[in-house]
């Protein structure tokens, strides 16, 4: 007995006591970091995360939207689309396209509902005709139109053309949310301009108002007018950015950089407007989007 009048507990029990405890919580703890208490005194594991979509590199039917590129135009004859050559859907064996490659029977399992003239604003109603057809891949290739205005005031904002493609976007997720992207980045128009100029005829042609932000007095090189095609050029990166990064937030849109990288000359360009490609440079429009829908990988 203590002076208190309590007894005295031996040091050993007392330290088994604590051991136990001390095992107990222990126990308790890892119990809590793989399971959950479901209420009724029972554990449920947590369920595993689900994995990402992969990408198929062999999708069964394609539909295309956009603008004048991807229906052709210029590209057989002045003034006219001709959508036998799109890069996307086209039938034309030379130039090869996407649909030509992938789908087994393009003329039922590939459709083309892109438009001359079309901007991003216009590519939200072009994704309510795409989904009726319910397409394994969509190619998206717009926004020459928003930077290729008569004054560069008149460009599309960086903020709405982000907002037009998040819409896009999500309208198609949600009708069809398997469905795969690829996006062709805006074409540089700078070189267009510095390849273009080389030609008398195509010099000609723009004066008629084709691209007046970047196409117009193209041999005018002062200060004012190199500013101006600068602005153009930063427009057009700033619409690949957000192009880029809405589309690298879906795991089944793949964004195509190569597009405005592409080294262009002359022959690739229509021998009628000196401004869209001809089937040359369709060709090899097919050529790098087939390349990245069929890359292995993430």
């Amino acid at each position: 007995m203590t002076r208190t009048g309590l007894p005295f507990r031996p040091i050993r029990a007392r330290t088994a006591a604590v051991a136990a405890l001390t095992a107990t919580a222990l126990s308790v703890s890892l119990t809590g970091c793989g399971a959950a208490d479901d209420g009724g005194g029972r554990t449920a594991s947590r369920p595993s995360p689900k994995p990402s979509p992969a990408w198929r590199t062999d999708p069964a039917s394609v539909a295309a939207l956009g603008d004048s590129i991807t229906v052709g135009f210029d590209a057989c004859s002045v003034l006219s689309d001709c959508p036998a050559v799109s890069w996307a859907t086209g039938t034309d064996p030379q130039v090869n396209s996407v649909a030509r490659r992938l789908v087994k029977d393009p003329a039922t399992h590939s459709w083309n509902f892109a438009k001359t003239g079309a901007l991003i604003r216009d590519l939200p109603g072009q994704v309510d005709r795409a989904v009726r057809k319910r397409p394994e891949l969509v190619t998206v290739l717009v926004g020459a139109n928003d930077a290729c205005r008569a004054e560069v005031g008149a460009m599309t904002s960086e903020a709405a053309f982000r907002a037009d493609f998040e819409a896009s976007l999500r309208k198609l997720r949600r009708a069809l949310p398997k469905t795969q992207v690829y996006v062709a980045a805006v074409p540089d128009l700078m070189r267009l301009w510095s390849q273009g100029r080389q030609n008398q005829l195509g010099k000609q042609i723009w004066k008629l108002g084709i691209c007046g932000s970047m196409l117009r007095d193209p041999d005018d090189l002062s200060k004012a007018a190199d500013t101006r095609r600068q602005s153009v050029r930063e427009r057009v990166q700033a619409y690949n950015k957000a192009l880029e990064s809405v589309c690298g937030k879906d795991a089944l849109c793949r964004f195509d950089r190569s597009v405005f990288d592409f080294r262009f000359t002359g022959a690739e360009l229509s021998a009628w407007d000196w401004f869209h490609p001809g089937r040359e440079g369709q060709r090899e429009l097919a050529e790098m989007a087939f390349r990245e829908i069929t890359r292995k990988g993430t």
